[in-house]
This record gives C-alpha cells, sequence and structure tokens, in this order.
C-alpha cells in the first residue's frame, strides 16, 4: 500500500510506501525537506459548494402565497356575489315600490281635485283612444312642463307628440326592467266592473268592494306599452296568472311576484302562487268577492 503526497513547495505528486509514513526527507525535484503524512491522511476532499437558497424558496413561497390568495378571492366572490345581485334587486324593488306609491299618490290627488281617478284613456267623438291616463297624471308627478308641451288636440303617437312620447318618465319604470325607455310598466287592469273600462272613470264611493281589496295599477313590464299610449291590459283577454311561465301580461322582472298599488294607496306585492281567481277578483270593483289576505 502506497501514500500519496505532494510537495507543499513545488507542488510534486509522490507515490511512497506506507513505511515511510511520518518520514522526513529531501523534495525529488527541488530538494526542500518535506514530511511524508500519516497513513490515511492526505489533502482534505472538498465538496461542491453550498448554494445559498434564500432567495429561491421565497420566491417559491411568495408564487405558493399569491396562488392561495388568488384562489381564495375567487371563492369570497363566488360566494358573495349572489349576495350583493340579491341586495341590488331588493333596492331595486323597493325603488319599483316607491314608484307606485307617487303614482298612487297622485291617482288620489287626481281625485281630490276631478272628483274621481282618471279613465284609462281620453277618446275622441268617435270613441277612438287618444290619451292614457298616464298623460292626464303628469301634473300631479312633477310633470308639469312634459304636460304642458303635450298636444292634446292630436293622438299621442302624432307628429306633434312623437317627441313627449319618447321621453323617458323615470316614475313609470321598473328599476328592475330589462327594457328601459319610454315604455311604461304600470298599467290598469281595464274592462267591466273595473276601475275604468276605458272612457269612464270611477269615484272611491263607486268601489263597493273597498278600496284595499280593488287593484289600481299592477306591474306588466313586458306589455311593450309606450306610457303616453292609451292602452292597457284588457281584463277580458288576460289570464290573471302572475309571471306566467309561457309569457303572460301581468309579470314583471322581480323574483316571486309582482307589485300591485290598490285603490287606497297601499302597494302590495302579489306571489306567483296567487291563484288566478284572487286576481281576478282584486281587480273588481264591485263583485262581491272574497279577497284572501296577501
Amino acid at each position: 500500500m502506497s501514500i500519496q503526497f505532494t510537495c507543499p513547495h513545488c507542488g510534486l505528486q509522490t507515490d511512497v510506501a506506507d513505511e515511510y509514513a511520518g518520514q522526513s526527507g529531501p523534495c525529488a525535484r527541488c530538494g526542500k525537506t518535506i514530511t511524508v503524512p500519516p497513513v490515511g491522511m492526505g489533502p482534505p476532499v472538498m465538496g461542491p459548494p453550498r448554494r445559498s437558497s434564500g432567495p429561491t424558496v421565497l420566491i417559491i413561497v411568495l408564487v405558493a402565497a399569491l396562488g392561495v390568495a388568488v384562489v381564495c378571492g375567487g371563492i369570497l366572490v363566488a360566494l358573495l356575489l349572489p349576495a350583493v345581485q340579491a341586495a341590488r334587486e331588493a333596492a331595486r324593488r323597493s325603488q319599483c315600490s316607491n314608484n307606485l306609491k307617487q303614482i298612487a299618490l297622485a291617482m288620489h290627488n287626481y281625485h281630490d281635485v276631478y272628483g274621481c281617478f282618471p279613465p284609462a284613456y281620453v277618446a275622441d267623438e268617435t270613441g277612438k283612444p287618444l290619451h292614457s291616463w298616464r298623460v292626464l297624471l303628469l301634473p300631479f308627478l312633477e310633470q308639469q312642463a312634459l304636460y304642458e308641451a303635450y298636444n292634446f288636440d292630436e293622438p299621442w303617437d302624432s307628429p306633434a307628440n312623437q317627441q313627449i312620447a319618447s321621453t323617458v318618465v323615470p316614475v313609470y319604470n321598473c328599476p328592475s326592467t330589462t327594457m328601459p325607455g319610454p315604455q311604461t310598466s304600470y298599467v290598469m287592469l281595464v274592462g267591466p266592473n273595473t276601475i275604468s273600462d276605458g272612457a269612464s272613470c270611477t269615484s272611491i264611493a263607486d268601489i263597493t268592494d273597498g278600496s284595499s281589496n280593488t287593484a289600481m295599477v299592477i306591474e306588466a313590464t313586458g306589455s311593450g306599452i309606450g306610457w303616453a299610449e292609451p292602452r292597457d291590459l284588457d281584463a277580458t283577454k288576460i289570464t290573471f296568472q302572475v309571471n306566467e311561465p309561457l309569457g303572460g301580461e301581468v309579470e314583471s322582472p322581480h323574483p316571486g311576484g309582482v307589485q300591485c298599488a290598490l285603490c287606497d294607496g297601499s302597494v302590495r306585492f302579489l306571489s306567483e302562487m296567487m291563484e288566478p281567481e284572487q286576481l281576478r277578483a282584486l281587480s273588481t270593483i264591485d263583485g262581491g268577492e272574497n279577497v284572501d289576505p296577501f
């Protein structure tokens, strides 16, 4: 067995028998005295330098934390979104109710001045409808300027009235509607024994069923009726089904039902589970029907 060692002076590598371990003598190259190392001793073996992992680990931790934050944020948004949407719809429904309260108050103010609620429409001498009750109500809804600009000598859709009829009147639009514009969300139920059969008007004294049991104005968001248009829901032709799945007349964008202003000025939410016969009974002023609480 030999010992390999290196001269510390000139770098000469030499193999000697292990019996010379620990002995000293001259180097064969430079002649300087060197000492043979003991058996098992040799130049230290150096491993590869240890690399610092601090920055890399920090980056990995930050990326992982960011990923967790993004995932948690997405889950949080998914959980909160329905609640936010529900809160917004609740606010819109409240504003819709307020619109109907303003309309009901205007109807009563009209009644105080003229002794009856406005007719569904104003007709010409031949009976042709010319102007809607919603036009007659403008002065009582802080829309005096619009009312004064309207030409009652011509039909609602005449060139002279087109600009007026195309004006958006916010109180006539449910804020939840997907069709904002000059259309109206609120109509009368018109026909025999209702608040108006067309050109006729009704006083509170005529409502023998009780003003709290008689519909005045109801939501019909998908009717496509312009607010100035002398057209409402014909009570002799509709199904009286609230939010009918296949598309009915009495409908609203509010989940679960529609809003209705009664002749006493109150506003009630009518459930879509309401029986059609109950709504039919609510539409009449003197039918004598028993209307269940709602």
